[in-house]
Parts: C-alpha cells; structure tokens; sequence
C-alpha cells in the first residue's frame, strides 16, 4: 500500500506538471488580455507535429527550441490578424473565432499528417532509468519533464511579477490608455503576450507528444482537462494553475490505482454492504472506473462553494 501511495504521488506530480505547462499559456492569455481561448489545445497538438517532423530531421533537442518558436510565431499572427479584429465585437466574437479555429487546425492536421498517430518518439539520451525505487524504474524523461516544468514556472512567475516587462504587460490590461500615454505599444504587447502563451502550449506538446501519443485527437484529450484546471485553480491565476494542476493531477493518477469502492469504505467503520441492498452498482463501483470523472466533480463543486477557484480574481 505504501508503495502504491509513492508511486501515485510520484506520478501525479508529472502528469499534475504536464497539466500546469499546457494551462499556464491559457491562464497567462486570459490573465493579461480577458480572452479564453479555446483553440489553445489545438496549438499544444501544433506543437507536438512540429516537434515530430522537426526531429526527423535535426533530432529532439533542436526541436525542443525550434517547435515552441513556431507555435508562438503563429499565435502572434493568429492574434494580429485574428484576434484583434473580432475584439471590438466583444468576448462572444472571440469566443466563437477560436472556438472555429479548433477546426481549421484539425483539418490542416489531417491534411499534413492524416488521422494516424505519427512515429514520435522519446529521445535515446533520455530513454533509461533515473533511478529504482520499490524494485520499479522511475524513467529519466519523466524526470526531465518535471524539471522543465518547474524552470518554466519558476521563470514565467519572476518575469511577471519581478521584471519591468512583467510591469508593462500587466499594466496594459487594466489601464492601456496610461501605458500607451507612457509610450508603449499596447497592441504589441496583446501580441507578444498571446504568443507567449501559445508558445507555453507548443512547449507542451513538444514534451507531451512523445511521452503520450502524437495523433489527432490529443487536443481533444487535453482541452477539456485544461479549461478545468484553469478554472479550478481561478482565471488568472498562475499560481492558483499550478496549485490545481498538482491537485487534479495527483487525485486522479491515485484514483487510477484504486480498486476500492464506497462499500469498502463503509466496510471500514463496521458498515457491511451486500450486492442485494439498494444502488448496489453505486456502493460497489471502484474508484478507478471513475477517476476520469473526478476532475469534472472537482469543478462542480469549487463552482458551487468558491466560484472564483482556489486563487482567482474573477468570477467564473
């Protein structure tokens, strides 16, 4: 049992980090310009089929650097071009433009890499183990993964709070007319701020695409998950994404490895449950047939007693 519990643990957190570097580039977007992106899954896919036709050509470690350029060079465009018109339409328009992106990026997914899973594999350098525990190996690109989480939220939480860059950015949302007073393009710091944030999200998937499966439906997997997390945590919130992150990851990685059910709960304080009582199928159902439900149950109820999330500033 102990066993079970490290490894959950161990495990969660990956999964948990993997779930802040795909929703940190959501919750900085919305944080710094009010826009919920929808299609922000469909870069981290973006990223993940750069990083895999980038590799076969050069190898993993020019793709970890070149992929993330790319995605963050399209999302710049997407909010130049894209974005920035809808913007006076309000919030719906935005909703609806990038909620009609997801589409268009699934069909050029198709069209260049069609509806199989590509061949995108973790990189021989760091294909071994980084140490045993328990007699199980725990793999180095697990730890690899952990590590670039952490630099990237260590680096993206000094940059907003501690640098003048940061200052700007934050400024610019809730009083663009005294930093364009001051002589800042504000415009250009929407730009740079999406393309930040779509950047994060191809950073993702160049870790993800190969530790998962690299195919098309991953944005779909992921997306959902994503816009629980942020809300979760709060919109806005970096801090409160991370926090959420580390929950849901944890909760649900340690549900997986559960075959226990609330009867044998109720077993434990003295109360027998037999499969003839009623909602039997409820009592015996084992935790690990629902774990991918839990996430969603966590977001009911954090939408029920705390609507802003754990460490949010807006109403959801």
């Amino acid at each position: 049992m102990f066993e079970l519990f490290v490894f959950s643990i161990i495990n969660g957190l990956v999964y948990g980090m993997l779930l802040f570097m795909l929703s940190s580039g959501l919750t900085l977007i919305f944080s710094m310009m009010g826009v919920l992106n929808f299609a922000h899954a469909s870069f981290y896919m973006l990223g993940a089929y750069a990083a895999y036709q980038i590799s076969v050509y050069v190898g993993f470690w020019p793709a970890l650097i070149i992929a993330p350029l790319i995605i963050a060079f399209l999302g710049a465009l997407t909010e130049r071009y894209g974005l920035r018109h809808v913007h006076q339409y309000g919030h719906v328009a935005e909703l609806l433009f990038t909620f009609g992106l997801v589409y268009v990026i699934d069909e050029i997914v198709h069209l260049i890499w069609g509806r199989l899973p590509v061949d995108y594999r973790i990189p021989p350098s760091l294909d071994f183990s980084l140490f045993t525990l328990f007699g199980a190996s725990f793999p180095a690109y697990r730890g690899f993964m952990l590590l670039v989480s952490v630099v990237m939220f260590v680096v993206l939480y000094l940059v907003l709070t501690k640098t003048r860059v940061g200052m700007i950015v934050r400024a610019s949302l809730s009083h663009p007319d005294m930093v364009r007073a001051l002589g800042h393009n504000v415009p250009m710091v929407f730009t740079m701020v999406f393309a930040l944030g779509t950047g994060l999200a191809g950073l993702a998937g160049v870790i993800a695409g190969n530790y998962f499966i690299t195919e098309p439906g991953m944005a779909w997997a992921m997306g959902p998950i994503v816009f629980v997390v942020v809300v979760f945590g709060g919109l806005g919130s970096i801090v409160g994404a991370l926090w959420a992150s580390l929950i849901i990851g944890i909760i649900q990685t340690a549900a997986v490895a559960m075959p226990y059910s609330l009867a044998d709960l109720f077993a434990v304080f003295g109360l027998q449950l037999t499969r003839d009582a009623p909602l039997a199928d409820f009592w015996f159902l084992e935790l690990a047939r629902i774990a991918p439900i839990l996430p969603y149950l966590l977001l009911v109820l954090i939408l029920v007693f705390r609507p802003r999330g754990l460490m949010g500033t807006r109403e959801t």
